[in-house]
């Protein structure tokens, strides 16, 4: 694994820990009560599970998320590579164009005196 990769893969976790730090911090603030007026139920079963479905959904979604950006990762090496592939073939040409193009002539031309 070269340095770029390593890079871009701990800048990756990064990004994706971030946006799980907030989506469990907005997932939080909302399941807190607005204002002091509202009443506070006590921490019960319900509250507990539809916590943990969020969690759940908030782990899918990051889960997905880290799943796409391989998938685009590997998508943008397969570019890079054809790219690359692409330029190589464009410079063969290019001095292949060069050579012909200086070459003399080898005597095509008949002389008609």
């Amino acid at each position: 694994m070269n340095a770029d990769t390593q890079y871009e893969d701990s800048v990756s976790v990064m990004v994706l820990e971030n946006i799980k730090n907030r989506l469990l911090h907005a997932f939080r603030t909302t399941a807190e009560p607005r204002t002091s007026t509202e009443t506070v139920y006590p921490i019960g079963k319900t509250f507990q599970v539809n916590e943990e479905l969020r969690r759940a959904k908030i782990d899918g979604a990051i889960t997905w998320l880290r799943s796409e950006l391989l998938e685009m990762r590997s998508q943008d090496r397969q570019l890079a590579q054809t790219l690359l592939g692409l330029n190589k073939e464009i410079q063969r040409l290019r001095r292949e164009n060069r050579c012909l193009l200086t070459e003399p002539d080898s005597g095509d031309h008949t002389d008609e005196t």
